[in-house]
């Protein structure tokens, strides 16, 4: 069996734990990997003025793909109160490291599937394919908003009182929607429905407002669905794709969405297939992936020994599943099944005692 170079960023919170839970699992099923340790997080940011440093993306460059625990992020006039004194003065501006990860490696797609794993009224199984670089998360974010810019734009017709408003009091955020990302993630989607013998994709967004940006994304994907005649394609907008996600969950197969529209949806999907603790996602691009759970840090419960790790166990799966080992991720899915299945072990997120380590416990059994 290979022996896989893997990236291993613990980040903030409860990141390291759960990471720890989830190399006791992938130890006991006979993963061969070296685990190489990269700074990020929080702490970073404080001391050296950026949650990634450069060492860690030579960490990545050196290695088959990384797994990532959990990172703390703040409003920008937080994080500028907690950077160190020496570097107060040198006007840093935080930037998300998951975020600057997506784009330094150009991971486009962020997959993130959510089922319910107990017996309910609404059963779900769906898969998120997210646009991860582009969208309203592309960084391009103005305020102050010189005068200028505000007579340039063509809503200073359509809303007059900014003719009135200062600099100071405007701020901009810019949705970037370009056809080859469009092209990129929309196919992403359909291969996907289509290596998994799912039957529908549906696209969200919201194009009957936003006619350029949205209006764009729903011609490739009108086109690219021709490709694939034996997946039905449908679209729907972002408000009523929430609203029939939680009233009839199993029209719903592969959604694909924008960054933003992706985002929100997957994590109301992950709240109906019972909560981020159960949420893994992956971030992929052509020749590198950045895999976890889709849960923060949670600071109210980091240290105490109790964080669900089984979002990050699947997140693992699907790191197993990318490498190519697909026998190992099928044994430890169905492990993770059988223990929610099974119900005897909760951790307090899904209504019972157990802590990190004896969730893992009980993982590493099913798993034999």
């Amino acid at each position: 069996m290979t022996t896989y170079q893997i990236a291993w960023l613990g980040g903030d919170g409860i990141g390291p734990e759960v990471l720890d839970a989830t190399r006791t699992v992938l130890d006991s099923i006979g993963f061969r990997a070296d685990y190489i340790p990269a700074d990020i997080g929080w702490k970073f940011w404080c001391e050296e003025g950026n949650p990634l440093p450069e060492r860690t993306l030579d960490v990545l460059r050196s290695t088959n793909c990384a797994i990532f625990g959990a990172i703390t992020s703040k409003p920008a006039s937080d994080a500028a109160l907690e950077l160190a004194p020496r570097l107060r003065s040198q006007n840093l501006k935080y930037a998300s490291p998951i975020v600057q990860l997506r784009r330094q490696f150009n991971l486009f797609a962020n997959i993130r599937p959510a089922r319910t794993f107990a017996p309910t009224e609404r059963p779900l199984d769906v898969i998120v394919v997210r646009e991860n670089t582009e969208g309203l998360y592309a960084g391009l974010e103005i305020h102050p908003t010189p005068q200028s810019l505000v007579g340039a734009l063509d809503g200073a017709r359509k809303l007059p009182h900014l003719r009135e408003t200062s600099p100071a009091d405007l701020a901009l955020s810019v949705r970037v929607t370009t056809r080859a990302g469009c092209e990129r993630i929309v196919s992403r989607a359909f291969e996907l429905a289509r290596s998994l013998g799912r039957k529908r994709v549906t696209l969200v967004e919201k194009a009957n407002v936003l006619r350029a940006t949205g209006g764009l994304m729903v011609e490739v994907a009108r086109s690219i669905a021709a490709r694939f005649p034996e997946i039905e394609f449908r679209e729907a907008h972002i408000d009523t794709a929430c609203m029939d996600l939680v009233r009839r969950p199993a029209e719903f197969d592969v959604i694909v969405a924008e960054n933003l529209f992706g985002d929100i949806l997957s994590d109301l999907t992950a709240g109906l297939s019972g909560g981020p603790g159960l949420a893994p996602s992956a971030n992929i691009g052509e020749t590198y992936a950045v895999f976890e759970p889709v849960h923060g840090s949670a600071p109210d419960i980091a240290g105490k020994g109790v964080a669900n790790p089984c979002a990050a166990v699947l997140s693992a799966c699907m790191m197993l599943e990318w490498l190519g080992e697909h026998a190992l991720a099928q044994r430890l899915q169905s492990a993770v099944r059988r223990v929610l299945a099974d119900a005897q072990v909760k951790t307090p997120d899904l209504g019972g005692t157990a802590t990190t380590k004896q969730m893992a416990s009980a993982i590493v059994a099913a798993a034999r």
